[in-house]
């Protein structure tokens, strides 16, 4: 492999070699933008189709309760096959992954695109969580093996950890565009432009990984372990949005998942090959930032999903309207995760960040609790944005910075793995928590009460400002566990054997 040399210098006379001049690294900041690319289409996908599902459903015929199918296909896929998928880009290579994820998720979307029923759109998503299970851990090992001087290094997770928490903001906004404008069937052609042009970029700027006889074995029975014991837990929570929690479809999927990840966790302490080595996971900053990552994906989906159905359904806003109203909060999740990143990690360290983006975005949330049917955007909707943008920055890109900082090359691919399933799981805890949480209290708002339009609308903002509260708690209890957790002051000096200095 190419060691990053930075005493190496030209004798006069004579043209550099291959140690002296470098173009992965003279290339670097244009394989941070492929690599951008493929996570922006990963993370927008979550929240882009749902602004077209009503008129997915006019156009295809099915009923309301298959629509959540079309979320939870894409949703039980990514989320179940992320720590597989981490593992076997440390084992054929992350180029040979990365490729691979971008040509199968073109593939999944024209096939939803032109999908002539319900099953193949389905079907189509399933594949397309697949893909994108295959290509979210090679991005952030790529990110990882890619930058490894410490100032780049922040700046490129910045980046990658905006995109990361502003995702559904931006996939909100597409969909609407796409879906007003064009037909809801571009909320999935959209994939196959972007793809093309991250596969002609990556294949352009990425260079091959030499092999390398240090790579790990796959284990195969860890990872039948970790990927039933996830579609366990997302598919138990993502029941939950429409069966109660006593329902078996629910709690036995929960508890099944619970017994099978201890099963996993029993395994990977015995196995030659472990599929996650638990030494990634001791370090302590390291698993603080992990969870982390699940804490801001369990309670950001307060905002997205709750203030959507807000905007659009009580103060009649168009779907187009609805993805603009979001746009400050990701400029300012954009600012936050830059200016913590590359100035305040490296000089407080990830729990100082934590413990004040946590209670930032608690702060933001209990501010959204004061909607009621004639807030104003500017007054009422706008302060509360910004708060919450500003928190979840300060939390998520250098979350996602520790986590990976540190793994030995060999375990690049599954540590990235895990941030990624982190904020999967997360999420779908959140949306499952939160919208049960919500519907009981809407419910609870209507005993007693004559069904008017009035009343009807009352209940909807009571479900909504319950669930930002169940949010804001969320956040503020993750204050608590990061600071507990995490180790105080900067993070200490990267040990040069763990990080790498190569280019794979």
């Amino acid at each position: 492999m190419t060691e990053l040399r930075t005493d190496a210098v030209p004798t006069p006379g004579r043209a550099p070699t291959g140690h002296e001049q470098d173009p992965h690294h003279a290339k670097r900041w244009l394989i941070l933008a492929v690599i951008g690319l493929a996570q922006l289409m990963i993370v927008l996908d979550v929240s882009i189709v749902n602004i077209a599902l009503p008129d997915a459903q006019k156009a295809l015929g099915f009923s309301n309760g298959d629509r959540q199918w079309i979320i939870t296909a894409y949703s039980l896929a990514f989320g179940s096959l992320l720590l597989l998928f981490g593992r076997i880009s440390d084992l054929i290579g992350r180029r040979t992954t990365f490729l691979v994820g971008l040509v199968g998720f073109a593939a999944a979307s024209f096939l939803g695109g032109i999908s002539p029923n319900f099953e193949v759109l389905v079907l189509a998503r399933a594949l397309q969580g697949a893909a994108g299970a295959i290509l979210a851990p090679a991005a952030l090992s790529l990110l990882t093996t890619t930058f490894t001087e410490a100032k780049e290094r922040a700046t490129a997770f910045a980046v990658f950890g905006g995109i990361a928490g502003s995702g559904a903001a931006i996939g909100l906004l597409l969909g609407g565009v796409l879906t007003e404008y064009l037909d809801w069937r571009w909320t999935l052609f959209v994939n196959v432009g972007i793809s093309v042009v991250a596969i002609a970029g990556a294949a352009a700027l990425i260079p091959r990984q030499p092999a390398s006889a240090q790579r790990p074995k796959l284990d195969l029975p860890g990872a039948a372990l970790i990927s039933a014991g996830l579609f366990g837990i997302v598919y138990g929570f993502s029941n939950a949005e429409s069966h109660p929690w006593s329902a078996p479809s629910t709690w036995g999927f929960l508890a099944a998942g619970v017994a099978l990840i201890a099963a996993f966790t029993g395994w990977q302490t015995r196995a030659s090959h472990p599929l996650l080595p638990l030494r990634v996971l001791r370090d302590r900053n390291r698993a603080g930032s992990f969870l982390a990552v699940f804490i801001i994906g369990v309670g950001m989906f307060g905002v997205f999903l709750f203030l959507t159905y807000y905007l659009q359904e009580v103060l009649h806003y168009s779907p187009v309207k609805t993805g603009l109203a979001f746009l400050p909060m990701v400029a300012a999740l954009m600012l936050a995760s830059t200016t913590t990143n590359i100035k305040l990690l490296p000089r407080f360290g990830p729990k100082i960040l934590a413990i004040v983006g946590m209670t930032v975005a608690a702060g933001g949330m209990a501010w959204l609790t004061r909607i009621d049917l004639h807030s104003a955007y500017g007054s009422d909707i706008l302060g509360p944005l910004l708060i919450v943008g500003l928190g979840i920055g300060s939390v998520m890109a250098p979350s996602m910075n520790t986590a990976t900082s540190g793994v030995k090359p060999s375990d690049a691919g599954v540590a990235s793995a895990t941030v990624q399933t982190m904020q999967q799981v997360g999420g779908s805890v959140g949306t499952a928590l939160l919208n049960s949480l919500a519907a009981s209290a809407l419910a609870s708002y209507l005993v007693g009460r004559a069904p008017t339009a009035l009343n009807q609308a009352n209940a909807a903002i009571h479900s909504y400002t319950t669930a930002f509260w169940w949010s804001t708690g969320i956040f503020a209890a993750g204050a608590v566990i990061c600071g507990l957790l995490l180790r105080p002051g900067p993070p200490a000096a990267a040990d040069p054997n763990a990080v790498p200095a190569v280019h794979a």
